[in-house]
C-alpha cells in the first residue's frame, strides 16, 4: 500500500512540475495573485494583501503566503507562483486515493487518482497560479471530516475521549476555516447549503445533525475569522467592509465583463472535465447500486459507499446550481465540482470492473467528445499557420485583428497530441463496449494526460503570444528602470509584475493615472494602449513631450519624457 502512495506522488510531479515557468503567468487572475505574493516579499507586510501596494481586499491572505512563501525559496518567477498548485495536485491525487481504498479498495483509489491525472481541468488547474485547487482543497476535506465524525457517531460503541469522539468534527471545522482564508466566504455558502440539503434529503430526520452542524461550523468560524478579525483591530472595519462588498457583487452582478447564460457550467464541466464526465453522467442522480453489489458487499461498507455517493451527487449539483445562478460566469467558479464529478464517474467505472455493467450513454459520448476537442485542437496548428482565414471574423475588432499579426513558430506536428486524444476516445470506447473497462480507463485517462501536457508545452505558449506577450516583453525591459508605467483605457497587472515595480512610499500620489497623464512626471513615463482605442491614442499622442514608440500585436507603447 505504501508502495502505491509513493508511485502516485511521483506520478503526479511528474505531470504536475515540467514546464510550469516555461509560459509567462496570464493576466488577470494568475499575474493579480502573483503579484500580492511578490508585494508581500517586497514591503515585508504578510498580514494585508495589497496590489500596486494598496490594499487588496478581494481575496483573503492564505494562498498568497503560499506563493511569497515559494518565491522566497525559489524567486519571484512564474515557476515559484505555480508550484502551490502543482503541491496541491500531488496532495488531491493521494487524497483522493486514501479515501478511494477505505471506501472501496485500492483499484477504486487508482481509478479516482487517475480520474484526476487525465481529466482536462482538473489536471489544468494544477499547474497553473490560480487560488481555487487550494480552495476547493481544503473546501472537500472539510465536508469529508464532517461526514467520517457522522459515521463514527452513528456507529460508535462504547465509550470514548472527546478528542476520540470529535477529532474528525474539529479538523473538518478548521480546513473548512482555511479555506474561508483562502478564497472567503463561499466555502461557508456551498457547506451550508450541501449540508442543508443533505439534512432535508433525510426529512430532517438524525440523530444530533443539527448539533453537529452548528458545531462543526462554530469551528470553521473560528478558525476562518482569525485573520478577519485581527485585521479589523488592527485596522478598523474598512478592509472588511470592502471585502464583504467585493463577495456580495460577484454574486449579484456580472462582474468585470464575465457574464454569460444560465447553463454556462453545465457546458464547461461536460467538456472541460472530459473523460471523466462521460463516465459520471449515469450516477449524477439516484442510486445506481447495482444488486451484486449490496449482494457481494459488506453491509457496513455498502451503507457508507451509498451515504458517500449520495453527499457527493448533493455537492455536485449544490454547485452546478449555484454558480449558475451566480451572475458572474467564470470557468474556474465550478471547480469545486471535480471532486464529486470524478468520485461519480470512478463509481461507474469500479462497477463495470467488478460487474460488466456498462452504460451505452458512455460508449456514445465518449468517442463523439474524445474526437471532437482532439480533432479541435489537432488543427489549432494548422489555422495557425493560415491566420488570413480568421481576418475575416475579427474585422470590427482591431485589437483581435491586430493580435493576428503575432507570429509564433508554429509546426503541423504539433496538433498531434489532439489526434492522440482522438485516436484513444475511439480505442477507450471500442474496449469499454467489450468489456474491458480497466483497459479502456487506462487508454483514455493516460492519453488525456499526455494531451494536456503536450498541448501546455506546444500549443499554449502560442496562444500567449497572440493575447499578452508583446506588452509583457515591454513591461520586463523597464524592469529596474526609474520609470513609470502605466496601462490606459484596460484594466491590467502585468505592469505591475513584470516591470518589477517598487513601493514609492511618499511618491505614490506621483503614480495616479491623472497626475501621470495631466501633471509633470519627474521622470520618464511609458503608456500602453490598444489599437482598438482611438480616444486614449490621440490623448497620449498630444500629450506634451510623448512620442509613440511602436506598435506591436495590437498594442501601442508611447513613451513620455520627464
Amino acid at each position: 500500500m505504501r508502495r502505491d502512495y509513493w508511485l502516485i506522488a511521483g506520478l503526479a510531479l511528474l505531470f504536475f512540475l515540467p514546464c510550469l515557468g516555461s509560459v509567462h503567468l496570464f493576466d488577470w487572475d494568475e499575474i493579480n495573485f502573483a503579484e500580492c505574493a511578490r508585494e508581500m516579499l517586497l514591503t515585508g507586510d504578510w498580514f494585508r494583501p495589497q496590489v500596486d501596494f494598496e490594499p487588496f481586499w478581494e481575496k483573503p491572505p492564505l494562498f498568497f503566503w503560499f506563493q511569497a512563501a515559494s518565491m522566497s525559496i525559489f524567486g519571484v518567477g512564474e515557476f515559484a507562483a505555480r508550484l502551490p498548485n502543482a503541491l496541491c495536485g500531488v496532495a488531491t491525487l493521494l487524497l483522493v486515493y486514501r479515501i478511494g481504498t477505505k471506501l472501496y479498495d485500492p483499484t477504486f483509489g487508482k481509478i479516482w487518482a487517475l480520474a484526476w491525472l487525465g481529466s482536462l481541468l482538473p489536471h489544468f488547474y494544477f499547474r497553473s497560479g490560480i487560488i481555487d485547487p487550494w480552495f476547493n482543497f481544503f473546501t472537500f476535506c472539510g465536508l469529508y471530516g464532517f461526514v467520517l465524525f457522522r459515521w463514527q457517531f452513528l456507529n460508535q460503541k462504547g465509550k470514548k475521549g472527546f478528542w476520540a469522539r470529535y477529532k474528525h468534527l474539529i479538523a473538518g471545522g478548521i480546513l473548512l476555516g482555511l479555506a474561508v482564508l483562502t478564497k472567503g466566504p463561499t466555502a461557508l455558502l456551498i457547506m451550508g447549503l450541501v449540508l442543508g440539503t443533505y439534512w432535508a434529503y433525510y426529512k430532517f430526520k438524525g440523530r444530533g445533525y443539527l448539533q453537529h452542524m452548528l458545531l462543526y461550523f462554530a469551528g470553521a468560524g473560528v478558525a476562518g475569522t482569525l485573520w478577519f478579525a485581527a485585521e479589523m483591530l488592527a485596522h478598523g472595519p474598512w478592509f472588511i467592509s470592502e471585502f464583504v462588498r467585493y463577495q456580495w457583487r460577484l454574486l449579484t452582478t456580472p462582474d468585470a465583463g464575465h457574464a454569460g447564460f444560465f447553463g454556462y457550467h453545465v457546458v464547461v464541466l461536460l467538456l472541460g472535465c472530459f473523460p471523466i464526465s462521460v463516465f459520471a453522467l449515469p450516477n449524477l442522480w439516484g442510486d445506481r447500486q447495482t444488486e451484486e453489489e449490496v449482494l457481494e458487499s459488506e453491509t457496513m461498507s455498502c451503507c457508507l459507499r451509498c451515504d458517500f455517493t449520495t453527499w457527493m451527487q448533493i455537492l455536485f449539483w449544490t454547485v452546478l446550481v449555484l454558480f449558475s445562478l451566480v451572475q458572474t460566469k467564470i470557468i474556474h467558479y465550478s471547480s469545486m465540482a471535480y471532486f464529486p464529478l470524478t468520485y461519480l464517474g470512478s463509481v461507474t467505472i469500479w462497477r463495470a470492473m467488478q460487474w460488466e455493467t456498462r452504460t451505452k450513454m458512455t460508449g456514445l459520448l465518449l468517442p463523439a467528445l474524445g474526437a471532437t476537442i482532439g480533432l479541435a485542437a489537432a488543427v489549432i496548428p494548422y489555422v495557425g499557420l493560415h491566420p488570413e482565414w480568421l481576418r475575416p471574423l475579427f474585422t470590427r475588432d482591431k485589437f483581435a485583428l491586430a493580435n493576428l499579426n503575432a507570429a509564433p513558430d508554429w509546426h503541423l506536428w504539433q496538433g498531434l497530441p489532439g489526434l492522440l486524444l482522438a485516436a484513444a476516445s475511439v480505442v477507450g470506447a471500442f474496449l469499454w463496449q467489450r468489456g474491458k473497462a480497466w483497459a479502456a480507463v487506462q487508454t483514455v485517462f493516460t492519453s488525456s494526460a499526455l494531451f494536456i501536457s503536450m498541448t501546455l508545452m506546444f500549443i499554449v505558449d502560442k496562444i500567449e503570444c497572440y493575447s499578452q506577450r508583446a506588452a509583457i516583453e515591454f513591461y520586463e525591459k523597464r524592469c529596474g528602470e526609474r520609470c513609470f508605467v502605466k496601462p490606459i483605457g484596460f484594466k491590467s497587472y502585468a505592469h505591475l509584475y513584470y516591470a518589477c515595480k517598487e513601493p514609492f512610499g511618499t511618491e505614490k500620489t506621483l503614480d495616479d493615472t491623472k497626475t501621470l497623464l495631466e501633471g509633470i512626471p519627474d521622470r520618464t513615463v511609458y503608456f500602453v494602449a490598444k489599437v482598438n482605442k482611438t480616444n486614449d491614442l490621440e490623448r497620449l499622442a498630444q500629450l506634451p513631450k510623448c512620442r509613440e514608440l511602436y506598435r506591436k500585436n495590437g498594442f501601442v507603447f508611447f513613451q513620455r519624457d520627464p
